[in-house]
């Protein structure tokens, strides 16, 4: 009989190589993380360059002994997906590879003494731990880890690096205030850290800041709230949207967000969306973008997209329109109208950039029109939803948002968008108010004038002469890259509306499925894009000039 052996130390080498940061700062963000997923209200850093210690303690739930032999296991945790936003201890497992000896102390209230173990990484598939005395690290109840540095001169010993890992990392928490009304649920005693036993200060208010605040669905209080702000001295990492859950920024800049202001490294801005915490990937460092949960992310991406479009087109940032690229994928858009109606039905996440209903596209009603029905759009039984996605928060954010063009957009007769822009000037949904940006996602609005608006997926050009991909999602729209030499090739040798096709059809595979099953969906987007230009030829119709 054989037995499983695991190469422990290439194990946490590539969990290490999983985030974007260095060791140091992954080992310091996840430590912390894991302390607030605890309940703890105050959080001590310690930094000792003299022993060469890193030594973290909170005043959170403790371990009991189970729990704490269980601790010292990879890939195991007894957190709930949605409520955390600690991936199973990876600070203290990283914190293997940078160090001599882990000690851990932990007590509960009910406890009459500590519990304490000693861990090391011995070998490549070995890392043996054991129970030791407390050494008298806790003060009181709570859990303490203790870091023995390999390296006598690792950053985890420098004061300034932990203070700005953790105001880099975990920014809404010291602007308590601002983001009190989404993130007191969870902590509703505020947390306080300290380094080296002194109080590690908030941010000061920023200057004009722009507030945004989302609403999902039917929701009285919001979703999410943030800022938005401009300045000329802003850093190369400070520029762009930063978006956290539950305290913890995930993403920072403008390309995850899918907007790119032509002043964009002039604005930042951050906004904290507690339920996106369902949303994230297994090691927490980023969301999923497929299934359900992908939809989650995907819907308050959508209305976080139009509230900071509207700020910046308030601000005057937005691209200058031209009807260039909409005289030439007029034809192509009709024949993707079809194709995603047929594919919506085995590819439900489709269903949020068209909506399929026997005998044709249905024109949804908009903010401030009244639903045929005399209900919210979206609020009955005829929309096509993925499994186990909130009817609400689809109908508001990612049909009425992500499936359709937002209220405001200029239609075919009046240009639409530019060549080189992506989608922000088509903000103008929701309602602008002395308060900031608010936008309310599928609720019944002030009643304004009308504008015209088109449904389905649109696509544009733009050039980007360092991007490797042959087009990009954003919104409702496939951005396709004019610069690709692939799409060069495909101009010289008049087989432009393929290979526009070919982007398409990849740039929604990263939205309909797992990346595993791409091709496939490559290839059947391609079959039911050439029976729709078949029959499109049977029944008689013009090809379009470009």
């Amino acid at each position: 009989m054989g037995e499983t052996r695991v190469d422990l130390l290439r194990l946490l080498e590539d969990l290490r190589d999983a985030y974007p940061g260095s060791i140091e700062e992954t080992i310091v963000t996840e430590i912390v993380a894991n302390a607030l997923d605890s309940g703890a209200r105050t959080i001590d850093l310690i930094t000792d360059p003299e022993a060469g210690t890193f030594t973290a303690i909170d005043d959170g739930k403790a371990m009991g002994r189970p729990s704490l032999s269980r601790y010292h296991d990879l890939a195991v945790t007894s957190k709930t997906r949605g409520r955390s936003i600690g991936f199973a201890g990876v600070g203290i497992k990283l914190g293997l590879l940078i160090s001599d000896d882990i000690v851990t102390e932990t007590r509960s209230a009910r406890a009459k003494r500590p519990l304490a173990t000693s861990w090391r990484l011995v070998s490549r598939s070995r890392a043996p731990w054991r129970w030791i005395e407390p050494p008298g690290i806790l003060g009181a109840t709570g859990t303490a880890v203790r870091l023995y540095l390999t390296n006598a001169l690792s950053r985890l010993v420098d004061s300034g690096f932990v203070e700005t890992t953790l105001l880099r990392h975990f920014e809404p928490l010291f602007h308590a205030e601002r983001f009190d009304p989404v993130l007191a649920p969870q902590y509703a005693d505020g947390i306080t850290f300290r380094v080296n036993g002194r109080v590690v200060p908030g941010f000061a208010t920023p200057e004009d800041p722009a507030p945004i605040e989302i609403r999902v669905g039917r929701q009285r209080k919001p979703s999410g709230v943030g800022f938005l702000v401009r300045s000329a001295e802003l850093g190369e990492d400070e520029r762009g949207i930063a978006v956290s859950t539950l305290g913890k920024v995930i993403k920072r800049g403008w390309d995850w967000l899918g907007l790119s202001p032509a002043q964009g490294e002039t604005v930042a801005g951050l906004v904290e969306i507690p339920a996106l915490a369902e949303a994230l990937t297994l090691n927490k460092a980023d969301f999923v973008r497929t299934g359900p949960r992908g939809a989650t992310f995907l819907a308050y991406r959508k209305a976080l997209q139009e509230a900071v479009s509207m700020q910046l087109e308030a601000w005057g940032d937005s691209p200058e329109v031209t009807p260039r690229s909409k005289r030439r994928t007029r034809r192509l858009e009709r024949d993707l109208r079809s194709v995603l109606a047929d594919l919506s039905e085995q590819y439900p996440l489709l269903a949020t950039l068209v909506e399929r209903r026997p005998g044709g596209q249905r024109r949804l009603p908009l903010s401030g029109e009244p639903s045929p029905r005399g209900r919210t759009p979206g609020a009955g039984p005829d929309l096509v939803l993925p499994d186990g996605v909130p009817g609400a928060m689809i109908s508001g954010a990612a049909i009425r948002g992500a499936g359709e063009a937002e209220a405001g957009e200029r239609d075919d007769s009046s240009g639409g968008d530019g060549a080189g822009g992506d989608g922000a000037s088509d903000a103008g949904a929701g309602d602008g108010e002395a308060g900031g940006n608010r936008h309310e996602s599928g609720l019944p609005g002030r009643k304004t004038a009308r504008k015209p608006a088109r449904y389905g997926l649109r696509v544009r050009f733009e050039a980007r002469p360092d991007a490797a991909e042959l087009g990009r999602l954003v919104e409702t729209t496939v951005w396709v890259n004019e610069l690709h030499p692939a799409y060069g090739r495909a101009v010289a040798s008049r087989s432009e509306g393929y290979h526009v096709a070919l982007a398409v059809a990849m740039a929604l595979a990263d939205l309909a499925v797992e990346p595993v099953q791409a091709q496939a969906f490559v290839a059947e987007f391609l079959a039911c894009w050439g029976e729709a230009g078949a029959n499109g030829a049977a029944s008689g119709e013009g090809r379009v000039r470009r």
